[in-house]
């Protein structure tokens, strides 16, 4: 992949307004030409119990990302191809020593309250966000690797070279006004500014400062819903604009409809198992890989997917430019699934919880279809719904067994820095693989796109190999909205949360 989506951060965020074109008009498609005014009314899952108006914490509700996305700039965002793009960085580049990177603020950013985004705010953020998150967000060795060079360049230093820098920090870079640690009044420096605030529902007006070019709404009003069928509902009932991320049952019931128009993003939505590889009744390989072996993918997709979505065959990333096509795909094998838990010595008279939560649209009827299947291995499994802060609190990362979900499916590396890196503060099944940790190292300080490629294929090949992930399948991401609506963004994952360009036809 070139250079500049992983970066991960500064290629996801184009530079004055540019990178927006990448989007889908409405069902009018694009015979009239894009108009100011209006106020756009958007709906977004969200619990009452996760909401965060920090930025720099886990931001589990779609309805704070959102918020967030608009009212603060990350340094890069989502972009197509490449697959990052400038944001508040207006450029970036890797500086003669491939572990230093070089990142200059776009010209005439200023803070809602008019001030200037200088590098000593974007370095207190950088610096905030590494004390929260570590080298998750910020894949740095300490904060002191941040520091400003002049007023508008901001100097990232990697403990080793990291050719995806920018996209590693793609939308994880919120920044704020030096010293801020209280967000109860919201003041960034993104394309909205927060008019008001309740209880995660936020009305959003436009920037016309914005360093992007102002956008062509005068206002985004975000609506949290504690449910997916309150969202569709309310969309369908012209109760708002856009639901976004509302799933394929949704999509179905709106595809037709002449009022409304569905988004369709492939390659949008995992929703993994995570099997704890560190310790554990899943820790031996042979029984990951038997559980894989029971897994009926086609039917998994079907059913939870409505068809929105294609089948998968363990591994993370698979919109990857650098995704291994030749990895033989799964097919269901009962009989060599049994052997293996046989010899591995499993207990199958144990029943086995495997825990969810009811996040991510599907998340929940995905883990009682898996758990059905399992049975036909002679794997018991019971299925555990809890709510979303008690998941995150008490069972990820600890689990032996539960779902997880990611909401960006364009990068190997990405998963592989995130998740399943030794160093990393999310290993969600507890992957310590030298080998895997070897081949994250080469990919990263790749001087060439074929030697990064190398690596790439070998990062996928163990993760399909002996990974603590069963990916049985993709779901595309699925937004309904008024017909009204134009100019959503059609980039996958987190793309989706762009909406400086969308606008309103009469």
């Amino acid at each position: 992949m070139k250079l500049s989506r992983r970066q991960f951060i500064a290629a996801s965020g184009l530079g004055a307004g540019a990178l927006f074109a990448t989007t889908a008009c409405g069902s009018s498609g694009s015979s009239s030409s894009p108009r100011s005014g209006g106020t756009l009314r958007v709906g977004a899952l969200g619990k009452a119990s996760k909401i965060e108006r920090d930025p720099h914490k886990t931001l589990s509700n779609e309805s704070d990302f959102l918020i967030a996305s608009l009212v603060f700039d990350p340094l890069t965002v989502p972009g197509a191809n490449p697959n990052v793009a400038p944001r508040l960085a207006s450029a970036w580049t890797q500086l003669a020593d491939p572990r230093q990177w070089r990142f200059t603020i776009a010209p005439g950013a200023v803070f809602h309250d008019g001030s200037l985004v200088t590098s000593d705010d974007v370095v207190w953020s950088l610096r905030r966000l590494h004390e929260i998150a570590g080298e998750t967000k910020v894949p740095v060795a300490s904060g002191e690797a941040i520091a400003a060079d002049g007023p508008g360049v901001v100097i990232v230093t990697t403990a080793v070279p990291n050719r995806d820098l920018p996209l590693l920090l793609r939308l994880m870079t919120f920044t704020v006004k030096n010293g801020t640690t209280d967000f109860t009044t919201a003041v960034g420096s993104g394309p909205f500014k927060v008019e008001s605030y309740n209880d995660g529902n936020a009305r959003l007006v436009r920037n016309d400062r914005w360093h992007g070019g102002a956008p062509r709404l005068d206002a985004v009003e975000v609506h949290r819903f504690e449910s997916i069928t309150a969202l569709s509902n309310a969309v369908m009932a012209g109760q708002i604009d856009v639901a976004s991320n509302v799933g394929a049952v949704a999509g179905r019931v709106a595809d037709g409809r002449r009022d409304l128009t569905v988004v369709r993003r492939s390659n949008d939505v995992v929703i993994p198992i995570v099997m704890r590889t560190a310790d554990g009744p899943f820790a031996d390989p042979r029984v990951r890989s038997a559980l894989r072996l029971g897994t009926d993918r086609d039917a998994m997709v079907k059913q939870i997917t409505s068809g929105y979505g294609t089948v998968a065959h363990d591994v993370l990333g698979t919109a990857d430019p650098t995704f291994d096509t030749t990895l033989a795909p799964r097919t269901r094998d009962l009989d060599r699934a049994r052997a293996l838990l046989s010899e591995a010595g499993f207990d199958a008279g144990h029943t086995y919880q495997l825990f969810t939560k009811d996040e991510a649209v599907g998340e929940v009827d995905s883990a009682r279809l898996f758990a059905t299947q399992m049975a036909a291995i002679g794997v018991k499994i019971d299925v555990v719904v809890q709510e979303a802060n008690v998941f995150y609190d008490d069972t990820w990362l600890k689990a032996p067994l539960y779902t997880a979900n990611w909401g960006t499916n364009d990068s190997v590396i990405f998963f592989a820095s995130k998740t399943m890196v030794s160093t990393t503060k999310w290993n969600e099944s507890g992957f310590h693989d030298p080998q895997f940790d070897a081949a994250y190292l080469r990919a990263v300080s790749a001087t060439d796109d074929n030697t990064y490629a190398a690596a790439s294929h070998e990062i996928q090949r163990i993760q399909y190999e002996r990974g603590g992930y069963l990916v049985w399948g993709v779901a595309d991401g699925i937004d309904v909205a008024s017909a009204r609506v134009r100019d959503l963004p059609t980039l996958g994952g987190y793309g989706r949360v762009q909406l400086e360009r969308a606008w309103l036809a009469r």
